[in-house]
């Protein structure tokens, strides 16, 4: 199944995707407002009846599956190699982490699949862009094994996690460079954990005005999904509509020499194989 966020008469309206169908949580009498006050129960997703999807889901404008996390969003950095390796150049050289570096990104509101990204770009024109598998937990856990930690997730999404590289540089932190207004993209929905097989092995890309940018697989992650939710849930309660961005791969705009930062008018595609597409056009802030 597929949980969605759409857009009707200005309220967000979440829901659910069966092929090209689709049904609002209203349709099934399902009581919740939001997917996250829904997730918040807790409780098994019910048996949808296919009769009951009676939307057409291309009709939908959809927003982010969670418009306003509960918490800002968990980060991984530089967990695919090769994204190591086109960084040494900006951050100097230096060995693989022998643990995951963890880094926090204020998302008081997510953008969705088709929104207009708002460059800040007279505060600093190094707008950049990451292609991230982000992990949605559906269960409060705390010191999760690493043997245990599917039965905590929801769900997976595709997230573009948005930097400005001026003041991520700057600062010794991420985050102040990545939790401007609008840095997070998220959608187009998610997919609930059903659908997909461990280990994960799904295809990364991120094409900016039709030229491929990015292009990895999942596989390739120094550290596995397991690994980072069951690391990040130890001394710490992690709980439902929480994600955790799992790292991008190399081709980010800081990568190249000279530097190929997103512009005003630039269309960035990104898709991950058996979720979906983002596809999002530049503006000014």
């Amino acid at each position: 199944m597929r949980y969605f966020t759409a857009r009707i008469n200005g309220e967000h309206k979440p829901g659910v995707a069966m092929g090209n169908k689709a049904a609002l949580f209203s349709d099934l009498g399902i009581e919740e407002k939001s997917l996250l006050a829904w997730l918040q129960k807790e409780e098994a997703a019910p048996s949808f009846r296919e009769e009951s999807f009676q939307r057409d889901l291309q009709e939908l404008v959809l927003a982010s599956p969670i418009v306003h996390p509960p918490h800002d969003i968990l980060c991984v950095g530089k967990n695919y190699m090769e994204h190591i390796k086109e960084l040494r150049g900006d951050l100097g050289e230096e060995p693989i982490r022998p643990v995951p570096h963890y880094f926090g990104k204020r998302c008081s509101e997510a953008l969705g699949p088709t929104d207009a990204i708002r460059g800040f770009f007279s505060l600093d024109a190094g707008l950049d862009y990451e292609v991230e598998l982000a992990a949605v937990i559906g269960k409060t856990g705390r010191d999760i094994p690493q043997d245990k930690v599917w039965d905590y997730l929801f769900g997976f999404t595709v997230l573009n996690d948005l930097s400005s590289r001026t003041l991520q540089n700057h600062h010794v932190q991420w985050y102040r460079g990545k939790s401007l207004d609008g840095y997070t993209v998220i959608g187009p929905w998610i997919v609930d954990k059903e659908a997909f097989t461990r280990p994960l092995k799904l295809e990364l890309t991120t094409h900016v005005n039709g030229e491929l940018r990015q292009k990895a697989n999942t596989e390739q992650m120094i550290f596995s999904l397991e690994e980072l939710v069951s690391e990040l849930s130890q001394g710490i309660t992690l709980r439902p509509g929480d994600m955790i961005a799992t790292g991008t791969p190399s081709g980010v705009g800081m990568g190249f020499s000279p530097p190929r930062f997103l512009q005003k008018g630039d269309c960035v595609r990104m898709e991950i194989e058996n979720i979906g597409v983002l596809q999002n056009l530049v503006t000014d802030a």
